[in-house]
């Protein structure tokens, strides 16, 4: 089912957005087929049937400028971003090694984080990104949100880019849309069993600490099957899932499209 398109552009621009203009969204764009778009000064795709997606940073606070080319003729929109509170979440007690990595690792951490980059930075014709996208689990408690400003042991870490569900070992992970794996990794030293999918234009989403993983790299996968269950591997502290949704290297918050019912 193709998402409903709400128009909050003015007509002369000929161009509607489904999203919030708002740090960490996920927004797609429709405007007439065969024109040419950028975000910023980024070119994007723009499918046969005039789709293009794009996201706003975490921590984006200067407005968005949307140029438009078609037919010889440009045209601008520019959108300011709403700023958002993020929580902070606070975890004591960890193991040093969970707070900060040996140095023994920091080789093979630079290696896995090119791996993971590389998976991110695929373009692809797919565009499964304007299609619904649906929960990995079902009736699993959510105990980590996105852009949440995180302190291990009183030392401030990078902001927390996904949602965490908690769930028990083993249980089954739903593909949340359709998409091609270009990334599976059974051992990351940070997120353990990993997953990633394109799902076009640069829209890509990671499955984090998986104890099994179904998939194979360039394998098809349709919305709701599954791909993997529940584990704690990697540098969890504890069973749960982590689910990451990305434009390129522009980190999102995936609750901007999870639908729940």
């Amino acid at each position: 089912m193709l998402l409903l398109i709400i128009s909050i552009s003015s007509s002369a621009f000929a161009i509607d957005f489904d999203g919030k203009f708002i740090q960490g969204h996920f927004i797609i764009g429709k405007t007439e087929p065969k024109s040419k778009i950028w975000i910023d000064k980024k070119p994007v795709k723009v499918s046969s049937e005039g789709f293009f997606v794009f996201g706003i940073d975490r921590d984006r606070k200067y407005d968005v400028i949307i140029t438009k080319v078609k037919g010889g003729k440009k045209e601008k929109i520019v959108k300011k971003i709403k700023k958002r509170e993020y929580k902070i979440q606070r975890i004591d007690g960890l193991p040093e090694k969970k707070v900060t990595p040996p140095k023994e690792f920091y080789d093979r951490i630079k290696r896995e984080n090119k791996i993971i980059s590389d998976a991110r930075s695929i373009d692809s014709n797919l565009t499964f990104f304007k299609n619904k996208f649906i929960p990995p689990l079902d009736k699993a408690i959510i105990t980590g949100v996105y852009g949440s400003q995180r302190i291990l042991n009183g030392k401030p870490k990078w902001p927390h880019y996904g949602i965490d569900f908690a769930a028990k070992e083993g249980t089954k992970i739903k593909a949340m849309l359709d998409g091609t794996a270009t990334m599976v990794q059974a051992d990351l030293f940070y997120t353990g069993g990993t997953l990633i999918f394109d799902h076009g234009h640069g829209i890509s989403t990671l499955y984090m600490h998986m104890q099994k993983i179904y998939v194979k790299k360039g394998q098809k996968v349709k919305q709701g099957e599954i791909i993997g269950t529940v584990g704690s591997t990697g540098r969890s502290t504890g069973a749960h899932l982590d689910v990451r949704l990305n434009w390129f290297g522009t980190r999102l918050d995936p609750m901007t499209v999870l639908n729940f019912k």
